[in-house]
């Protein structure tokens, strides 16, 4: 009998999420709260007004619209522990308790328990006085360093800094200014590790690790990795620089190293587990972990996933992934660019008309809404990211094209986008081949 799906989140990974649960014959329809314009009204999803930081009104919600699964898409509800309050109601939902969810909500803890478990990170230090910060980031044997907020900043609390000055300022900045709120009381000092940045994600039900293919996010917001840091401006997946053998000892040394341990200290893991790694000289090393998909690496590799997405998340829930992996389309490239606000990341305006979507979709692109509401019947900008832009073809090169194609067809005021998106992995490839 086909079930009924409620996720939690309003983004172009949400977005994703509910397109990709939709398509499973067994999800009868999909709500997503609060969702957005492009999950307003496709076929088997509607948007629902519950106030998801009230858990109670979500347990409510689920219990009288007979919601078979809860799916969870970013970190703060994980982190707050709304999957323990839907299970302990009796509620089926995907996604990391909040004791499990620590792993990305406190990068102090990941960071204790990475050196407990032999996981390969940066070398670091936690602190809670700005000032013991600066004499430490003084006194450090290495040249430059990466200043983070330890608590949920929403994807933006790090700081790189190119000299100690700078990683000072950081401090200040964080710590005094309050640049991230309460996620910087305490705050993370490391090393800058040097290497290619890329995204592993698995599905895990606490003791089984299923990879994912490898993507790379682009955090910059301009060509060329130029500009300020953002929630990540496009993805492409797979990383060719990601070889098997690679993605097998990332997956030994990384992956399942963490499910164990998390096992092992009482807080078994379970949903989405994402290491966000940097390949160095000497192997892949942690930069961080999240505990849910990525925004925008969601909209490159669920396009990927062969296997029904409802099936792989109940079997996960019921620690039964070994015997059913998901499988991959794995002759296929998938690219997604992200179309923001002018302004972005700082100030922005809302509510510009957004023309040219069913242009996009006439390409056979999938346009995933993040920043966008209905207004008066119109599809109008709501956020800082707007849209992201995925196609998915032979190859990588192609499908870059494609996706550019679909932004450039799609228009509102101010609109801004990377026309690069997979520029390293494009030369990567030249490079292997020539």
């Amino acid at each position: 009998m086909a079930g009924r799906v409620l996720v939690i989140g309003s983004g172009g990974r949400e977005h994703a999420l509910a397109w990709k649960l939709a398509a499973s014959p067994q999800v009868k329809h999909v709500f997503v709260a609060p969702g957005n314009a492009g999950t307003a009204s496709q076929e088997k999803i509607s948007n629902s007004e519950i106030p998801v930081c009230n858990h109670a009104a979500v347990v409510q919600f689920c219990k009288e619209n007979d919601i078979a699964l809860v799916v969870v898409g970013p970190e703060a509800p994980l982190a707050a522990g709304l999957v323990d309050d839907l299970t302990s109601a009796g509620v089926r939902c995907f996604g990391p308790t909040a004791k499990a969810a620590q792993l990305e909500a406190s990068k102090s803890f990941a960071k204790d328990f990475m050196d407990r478990h032999g996981i390969p990170t940066a070398r670091w230090k936690a602190f809670t006085n700005p000032q013991e910060a600066c004499s430490f980031i003084t006194g450090a044997d290495f040249p430059a360093l990466v200043v983070k907020a330890s608590g949920l900043a929403a994807g933006k609390g790090v700081i790189v800094a190119t000299d100690k000055s700078e990683a000072c300022k950081a401090v200040q900045e964080i710590m005094q200014n309050k640049a991230f709120g309460a996620a910087g009381e305490t705050i993370v000092v490391e090393e800058l590790l040097e290497g290619e940045e890329v995204s592993c994600l698995c599905f895990t039900d606490g003791i089984t690790v299923a990879p994912m293919p490898p993507a790379q996010d682009h955090k910059r917001l301009m060509d060329g990795d130029q500009g300020p840091n953002t929630g990540g401006m496009g993805a492409y997946c797979p990383a060719p620089q990601v070889s098997e053998n690679l993605m097998q000892q990332i997956q030994d040394t990384v992956l399942q190293k963490t499910v164990d341990g998390m096992r092992c200290e009482g807080a078994p893991y379970v949903g989405v587990l994402y290491a966000g790694l940097m390949l160095t000289k000497d192997g892949p090393k942690v930069l961080e972990f999240n505990c849910r998909f990525g925004d925008p690496e969601c909209q490159v590799i669920l396009p990927l996933l062969k296997s029904d997405l409802y099936e792989v998340m109940q079997m996960t829930i019921e620690g039964k992934l070994s015997s059913s992996m998901p499988a991959w389309h794995r002759s296929y490239a998938a690219v997604t660019v992200v179309m923001a606000s002018g302004g972005y990341p700082g100030d922005y305006s809302k509510g510009l008309e957004i023309t040219g979507l069913s242009k996009a979709k006439e390409f056979g692109l999938q346009v995933f809404h993040a920043g966008t509401a209905l207004k008066d019947g119109k599809v109008v900008t709501n956020g800082g990211r707007v849209l992201t832009v995925t196609a998915i073809k032979s190859d990588l090169t192609l499908a870059l094209e494609e996706a550019n194609k679909g932004a450039a067809a799609i228009h509102y005021p101010g609109a801004i986008y990377r026309k690069d998106i997979g520029y390293r992995a494009i030369a990567f490839l030249k490079q292997s081949s020539g």
